[in-house]
């Protein structure tokens, strides 16, 4: 017993090596919480995950700490989404660490619009400027699938001894991936009314997978105006809309003059929750709510 405790300390003072075959863990970092998750699951203990963007905070103008900085400096895998902090602060990342591996989550992947060109229920579009396209593909089950098998293989270049761990523990989320589609579009099924009232249209690859529409109150990613406000808060009387789903990280004061005025409610819906498989299911249950009888 002694000599086991006496090599452990050996090994966590680094005074004798670990044995060759036990590669340290893969440092990764992904720039949000919803894909933290979906990286752990297919690495498994092969990894050490880091999300850049936290709980609470707004990828629209985050920036890293300096613990997160030095982290970087030191990791093997750093996995993109297209979130407008990215392109300020990606050249300074990998001038720091010429051998990290940026990779970008969408890739393969059709894309929509963003905020600043109606980013709502429209059409798809290449891969483009990163400004100008919607980031949210986690929203859709059907793009994470796309985005889970490129993991495995990313993960695999990496550590090519285990490709075959991370590969059988990617088909076992696009399993799940897949049932977790067929529940939602189940739950769905029933709405006649396939609008609903978003603040931030955060929302526009889940929409569109499950034949929806978000109406958005912000206006060119901004703050409306009293003019297009009152636009707003007519159509959507209109149309029998008073319940606004709003998200943690932004200002709800445009959202509650809305539902003010609808005599309506605000709902917290997170496109940036960490675990977005049960944010999908919640957001489904919540509109299908509205089902009648």
């Amino acid at each position: 017993m002694r000599q086991i405790l006496f090599t452990s300390l050996l090994l966590l003072t680094g005074l004798i090596p670990y044995p060759a075959c036990a590669e340290r863990p893969l440092e990764v970092f992904v720039s949000v919480l919803p894909l933290q998750q979906l990286v752990e699951r297919v690495a498994g203990d092969a990894a050490h995950v880091q999300v850049l963007v936290g709980p609470g905070q707004s990828p629209h103008n985050y920036e890293p700490t300096p613990r997160q900085i030095a982290g970087l400096a030191h990791a093997d895998l750093l996995l993109r989404i297209g979130v407008p902090y990215e392109d300020a602060w990606l050249g300074r990342i990998t001038a720091a660490n010429p051998r990290l591996r940026v990779v970008d989550g969408r890739e393969g992947m059709p894309l929509h619009p963003g905020v600043e060109h109606g980013h709502a229920h429209g059409h798809d579009h290449a891969p483009g400027h990163d400004e100008a396209m919607d980031p949210h593909i986690w929203t859709d089950p059907q793009r994470l699938r796309i985005l889970v098998g490129h993991l495995a293989d990313w993960l695999t270049e990496l550590r090519p001894a285990l490709g075959a761990t991370f590969h059988a523990n990617a088909a076992r989320l696009d399993n799940e991936l897949a049932e977790l589609d067929h529940s939602l579009r189940a739950t769905l099924a029933c709405l006649q009314d396939r609008r609903f009232l978003v603040f931030h249209p955060a929302w526009g690859y889940f929409a569109e997978r499950y034949d929806l529409e978000q109406v958005s109150i912000e206006v060119e990613g901004k703050e409306p105006n009293a003019r297009a406000l009152a636009e707003v808060i007519d159509a959507a009387r209109a149309q029998g809309m008073r319940r606004v789903l709003v998200q943690p990280q932004f200002s709800r004061r445009g959202a509650t003059a809305v539902a003010t005025a609808l005599h309506g409610e605000l709902v917290v819906a997170d496109p940036l929750a960490p675990d977005m498989p049960e944010t999908l299911r919640e957001l489904a249950r919540l509109l299908a709510a509205g089902c009648a009888p």
